[in-house]
């Protein structure tokens, strides 16, 4: 054992308990991110109403740009800092750390730009109707004010996790969505300020939770930080990128999914008995109830993130395919449970959001049975993905990470309603859960045939 082993936990420390001790604070910091946009949905359904939840909808696309940015950063500098430490590269891990809080911000900056300058164009790509554009124009010029913030809130998290303080980590975006909550029932609830009242309570949470990750990073743990440490550095952008493409792209193919589902919603929708509206608000109901069960997923995943990078920097095989394991089982059960809960209860999920007419619940109901039909195996995916990025194999992660919403779900969500109509739209999300399982669970067969796992 080397000496790093015996100095980090993460290298002897039981597997089980490391995996609690980080996914438990990545889950719940998880399932804030998706209560930022959920707890606006609340608000707006009740006291907007439908065409201010369809209006979320059309911006959501802009706020999963932001996630990926921070992703990439985050997740990519932590893979690389944790990977670093555990060869015994004390110096060159800060420069991971400081580099991504440089990246993110001006990044955001840079997209703030951007969105303010070119918005309307971007919410009719994003597939805006007539009826839903004022909405979401006024949501989202607020919203954008806040981008820098809600990447650092959001990448920053990563790092600190990284750190080896997953609950701070947990405080930072709770707090953030505590504020967040709090401010949207006065603004919308008790003000009347509608949707710029549930904008401006979004970003507020989120320059929060951006001002305690500047905050924490001035008493970084396992590295003192300096001033050069945020001077950027391109072979360092470059690490921390390769490491942070797969999750980047993954956010990124969602995006595209989103725009694309968007605009079939409103085509089809047009020529049905619903119309265009309800389908894309629907749509956009459904994909936020989706995204707290891989909160879950994904939080496990993150968590697993810092013990398999650290532990397969330091050639403790056998503790990353123990880790591993225990991760798929443990999200395996949380889809099973989704899966049971989209199945039975469709109607009463939906009805949190807010009234509508018979056939909007009619459509919920029937897109929560079918779309969501294969939610059961769609575990393996953002694990796998993860875990080869966090072992440095990039492209591998970055290939599983575009099987599902790329390689699979986009092109079927196209081409399926020429055979199936309207319903095609549907049935496309359990083909592509299947198709994506399938090619991750043969790659990850291989990676653990390998010598290193094999002979131990």
């Amino acid at each position: 054992m080397t000496e790093t082993n015996t100095i980090n936990p993460l290298g002897i420390e039981p597997v089980g308990n490391l995996l609690k001790k980080f996914a438990i604070p990545s889950i719940i910091a998880m399932l804030v991110g998706s209560l930022y946009n959920m707890v606006d949905q609340l608000f707006i359904g009740n006291f907007v109403g439908p065409l201010g939840n369809g209006a979320t909808n059309i911006q959501f696309p802009l706020s999963i740009l932001n996630v990926s940015i921070a992703l990439l950063c985050g997740i990519g500098a932590a893979s690389t800092f944790n990977l670093a430490m555990g060869r015994g590269e004390t110096e060159k891990a800060g420069h991971y750390i400081g580099n991504a809080v440089t990246v993110m911000l001006i990044g955001g900056l840079i997209l703030t730009v951007i969105t303010e300058l070119f918005l309307e164009p971007i919410l009719l790509a994003c597939g805006a109707t007539e009826n839903i554009l004022p909405y979401a124009m006024e949501y989202s010029r607020i919203c954008a004010l806040g981008f820098p913030f809600f990447i650092l809130s959001g990448g920053g998290s990563h790092l600190v996790r990284a750190d080896g303080s997953p609950n701070m980590t947990m405080a930072i975006n709770l707090v953030g969505a505590i504020v967040n909550t709090i401010l949207d029932y006065l603004f919308v609830a008790v003000f009347g300020w509608g949707m710029s009242g549930a904008a401006i309570a979004t970003i507020i949470g989120q320059y929060i939770a951006g001002f305690m990750v500047l905050i924490y990073l001035t008493r970084f743990k396992t590295v003192k930080l300096s001033k050069e440490h945020f001077i950027p550095q391109l072979s360092i952008i470059v690490a921390i990128a390769s490491l942070g493409t797969a999750p980047f792209i993954n956010q990124i193919a969602m995006m595209l999914v989103q725009i694309v589902m968007n605009h079939v919603m409103g085509h089809y929708g047009a020529q049905s008995i619903y119309g265009s509206d309800i389908p894309i608000t629907c749509a956009g109901i459904i994909s936020k109830v989706n995204g707290i069960c891989f909160s879950f997923v994904i939080g496990i995943s993150q968590g697993l993130q810092p013990i398999i990078s650290f532990n397969y920097g330091a050639k403790n095989y056998q503790r990353v395919k123990d880790a591993y394991h225990l991760a798929i089982k443990l999200a395996a059960i949380i889809t099973t449970i989704s899966w049971l809960c989209f199945q039975l209860f469709p109607r009463q999920i939906v009805s949190i959001f807010g009234s509508g007419s018979e056939l909007y619940f009619d459509f919920c109901t029937k897109y929560f049975r079918i779309f969501l039909f294969g939610i059961c195996t769609a575990f393996l995916q953002p694990l796998t993905s993860n875990f080869f990025t966090a072992i440095g194999k990039p492209y591998k992660g970055i290939f599983m990470s575009l099987t599902r919403q790329v390689l699979f779900l986009t092109p079927l969500i196209i081409l399926l309603p020429f055979f199936f109509g309207f319903n095609g739209v549907l049935y496309a999300g359990p083909v592509a859960d299947v198709l994506s399982f399938t090619i991750c669970f043969i790659l990850i067969r291989r990676e653990f045939s390998r010598p290193e796992f094999k002979n131990i």
